[in-house]
């Protein structure tokens, strides 16, 4: 996939979706609607990687939420590397 981004299933569905205020009430309601658009998108898995790389620490990337991603870099810290 060339540039993952004119793939991406949110490319024309509004950002503030992504970028839920706060982590009860409505926003739970809004993260699952942002994570639904993210389970059809056929960018998801380097939507995710980028967000990985980058550091993106905000938002819904690749249907995770910040504190999924968090998980997902310390998981990958602490694995030990295979030579």
């Amino acid at each position: 996939m060339d540039n993952w981004r004119d793939h991406a299933a949110c490319r024309h569905v509004d950002p503030d979706l992504f970028f839920p205020v706060g982590t009860t009430g409505p926003a739970l309601v809004q993260t699952e609607r942002a994570k639904a658009v993210c389970g059809l998108c056929p960018a998801r898995e380097p939507c995710l990687d980028w967000a990985l790389e980058t550091g993106q620490s905000t938002g819904i990337w690749g249907g995770t939420t910040e504190m999924e991603r968090r998980s997902l870099r310390r998981r990958a810290h602490s694995r030990p590397h295979l030579r």
